[in-house]
């Protein structure tokens, strides 16, 4: 595992963590001193604390809290996630004690990490920094996700969502590969993470339109068609609905402060 420092402060780190190696077994206990919200970039991995392990991808992160004794296995691969430290004070400061451990990725909280990213590369860490965690915390508290015993089937749905296997083109045949009823996968799926299957499939197609995007994308009829969009209107519409932004306006944001 590498962990590359992007920004820090008193009481406030911001490293790139890249792990390249794949183990399906799960790892010696790690325990922490400080507040952390580890949201990933690429690639997915999971973490067990107190006996309950989430998967955790673009879509789901993770807050950990002083005490947590973490165990984590990298079944999939490598991955590459943005690990933000905040010392129990600098946190009771921001945030408050946290209610869950696990954190539903919005195209908003997606957006923020973004941001969080650009102003600790521009290096203004007491304004632009601290500014921009702000808003990432105030995104991250506000989509923790909730504990639920289909948290597995979850789990696979959204890994067939972000896979594009084939079945995850409709609830029907999703559900019919998963073994359970369209009603209980569209339930469990609400209660876990609080939006529909619906929303979570185009908060990932969002989430690639972001990648894009933020890689200098100024096509934005191909940009809709790449990412199977019915054409560029559907592509700015659901970006409308998901960030508050047409593409045009979210690329600035990307690239300017």
């Amino acid at each position: 595992m590498k962990a590359e420092l992007v920004a820090s402060r008193p009481g406030l780190d911001i490293a790139a963590v890249t792990c390249g190696r794949q183990h399906a077994g799960w790892s010696p206990p790690e325990e922490q001193t400080d507040y952390r919200v580890v949201l990933v970039r690429r690639g997915r991995f999971r973490r067990r604390v107190a006996g309950r392990a989430a998967d955790l991808d673009p879509t789901v992160g993770y807050i950990g809290r002083p005490g947590d004794e973490e165990h984590f296995a990298h079944p999939a691969g490598g991955d590459v996630c943005t690990s933000v430290r905040l010392s129990p004070a600098l946190w009771d400061a921001l945030a408050g004690d946290p209610a869950a451990r696990t954190v539903y990725v919005d195209a908003h909280l997606d957006l923020a990490h973004r941001r969080l990213l650009r102003a600790a590369r521009d290096g203004d860490v007491e304004y632009g920094v601290v500014e921009r965690l702000t808003a990432l915390l105030s995104a991250a508290l506000g989509s923790t996700a909730a504990n639920d015993p289909d948290r597995a089937l979850v789990d696979r749905a959204r890994e067939a969502i972000r896979a594009d296997d084939p079945a995850a083109g409709g609830l029907m045949p999703l559900a019919a590969r998963l073994g359970v009823s369209p009603f209980r996968l569209s339930r469990a799926f609400t209660r876990q993470l609080g939006v529909s299957l619906t929303r979570y499939r185009n908060r990932v197609r969002v989430e690639r339109a972001l990648d894009k995007l933020e890689d200098g994308a100024e096509d934005l009829a191909a940009l809709a068609a790449d990412l199977g969009f019915t054409d560029q209107a559907h592509l700015c519409r659901t970006m409308r609905q998901h960030l508050g932004h047409p593409p045009s306006a979210v690329r600035r944001l990307l690239r300017d402060e």
